[in-house]
């Protein structure tokens, strides 16, 4: 929803009519994991993608028809499918969805949204007001994550994906909420479950019956939650840093470049940073916001600055530490970390010499190897090549990325080849920039 917002809100703001298709759940491999959107505008504008290719044309007529009827849908695609060849996924995994209709904005009278229809009112009529109760309050809880995720606000978005309110929305804060399922009994468990996920930063599908009872085999509603996005704090303003930011940006961090040297550290070097910091690196880390989903690069190269911040982002909730330098650079940074009264629990945490052994030489290079390690880091890969490994690709996270393989093989890979070597030219590239060993 975050990659497509900007289009919803232009057709949002266009009055225009659209369908946002969701997975909502995965059953074996699959490219795209739940929370995955697409949208397709009555235009014939498409943003977004739900499985990376494999499906996106069932999904486009899905959502046309979805549409022009104004019905929400479920949908799944996968290896279960009669047509699984010519629509399923290739991979051989099972993605199912839900396309929202959201149709042309157009004024509501206030007897179609707020008074109930009189019990001799035709059926029809009856269903067709209660539909349009239900576009409504989708449509508002819609604009309300919108304008959340403008403002990097938290925020949750909570869809019925089964019975009778296919469909229905909520948009849920940790102190409020907007929108409905329709369902009074539901709506006090999906929000207060969605709360739970909101505050662990965690989408998921749970699963209730009409009155809102836990049961596993009853209505589902699938919980997104938005939070700010993660940070990445990048300290060091050198070149390597600068192809740091770009990458960082790319994976969707909020990237912040911290140095104390003032002729270094300048927004006009690092055009592509959320934030260019000058301050002491120990100073700022002191008074910022980590969390358990913040990745910490320090790529000073200066043990006056690096030992210090260390010791503090090593006892930090931080997701990922990790420091350039060569092996005699990392023998000697841990000793003096021990020093300094860092615990050996804590040094385990510390990626160092940063990054995986992909042979890199520049920084846009090592910029990708750093990443790569982020990335093993998060999910548990192994760092080995696909080719070498069986099982599955896209394993659960802490699941052994290879479980057919020996827990030998599955434990993570000690690099014994250096990465690169700095020559520390605060200008940019030097003879053998591309390396670590300063």
């Amino acid at each position: 929803m975050r990659d497509i917002a900007d289009a919803l809100r232009r057709w949002r703001a266009a009055g225009a009519a659209f369908a946002v298709a969701t997975v909502v759940e995965v059953r074996g491999s699959a490219p795209r994991q739940p929370g995955a959107a697409m949208a397709v505008a009555a235009s014939g504008e498409v943003v977004g993608s739900v499985s990376g290719g494999c499906v996106e044309g069932a999904v486009y007529e899905a959502a046309v028809e979805a549409i022009r009827t104004g019905v929400p849908a479920l949908e799944s695609y996968g290896i279960s499918d009669d047509d699984a060849f010519a629509v399923g996924l290739t991979c051989g995994g099972i993605i199912d969805l839900v396309i929202v209709p959201y149709p042309a904005r157009r004024p509501f009278a206030a007897a179609e949204v707020n008074v109930d229809p009189p019990a001799q009112m035709d059926p029809r009529v009856h269903a067709e007001a209660d539909e349009q109760r239900r576009q409504r309050r989708a449509g508002d809880a819609l604009d309300a994550v919108l304008a959340a995720l403008a403002t990097d606000d938290t925020v949750a978005l909570v869809t019925v994906v089964g019975g009778g309110g296919l469909g229905s929305q909520v948009a849920v804060w940790p102190d409020r909420t907007m929108g409905s399922s329709g369902v009074a009994g539901l709506d006090v468990a999906a929000v207060d479950d969605a709360r739970g996920l909101l505050a662990a930063g965690r989408s998921g599908l749970r699963r209730y019956g009409p009155r809102g009872q836990r049961r596993p085999d009853a209505i589902g509603v699938f919980v997104q939650s938005f939070a700010p996005p993660p940070r990445m704090l990048v300290f060091g303003a050198i070149d390597y840093a600068a192809a740091m930011v770009r990458l960082g940006r790319f994976l969707g961090y909020r990237v912040t470049v911290c140095d104390a040297r003032p002729v270094f550290a300048t927004a006009r070097r690092f055009p592509d940073a959320d934030e260019v910091v000058c301050e002491r690196p120990v100073a700022f880390l002191a008074r910022a916001a980590v969390d358990a989903r913040t990745v910490i690069c320090v790529l000073t190269h200066d043990p006056k600055f690096d030992i210090p911040v260390l010791c503090a982002a090593l006892r930090s909730p931080a997701h990922y530490v990790g420091a350039m330098g060569s092996r005699r650079t990392h023998v000697d940074r841990l000793r003096r970390l021990r020093a300094s009264g860092v615990a050996e629990d804590a040094l385990a945490r510390l990626h160092s010499p940063i990054g995986l052994d992909l042979g890199s030489r520049t920084p846009e290079e090592t910029a990708i190897s750093i990443a790569a390690e982020i990335i093993q880091s998060r999910w548990g890969g192994s760092g080995r090549p696909l080719r070498a490994t069986d099982g599955r690709i896209h394993a659960d996270h802490g699941e052994p990325p290879n479980p057919s393989e020996s827990s030998e093989s599955s434990e993570r890979v000690e690099w014994v080849e250096p990465l690169a070597d700095l020559v520390a030219d605060p200008r940019g590239r030097a003879e053998g920039a591309g390396r670590q060993d300063g």
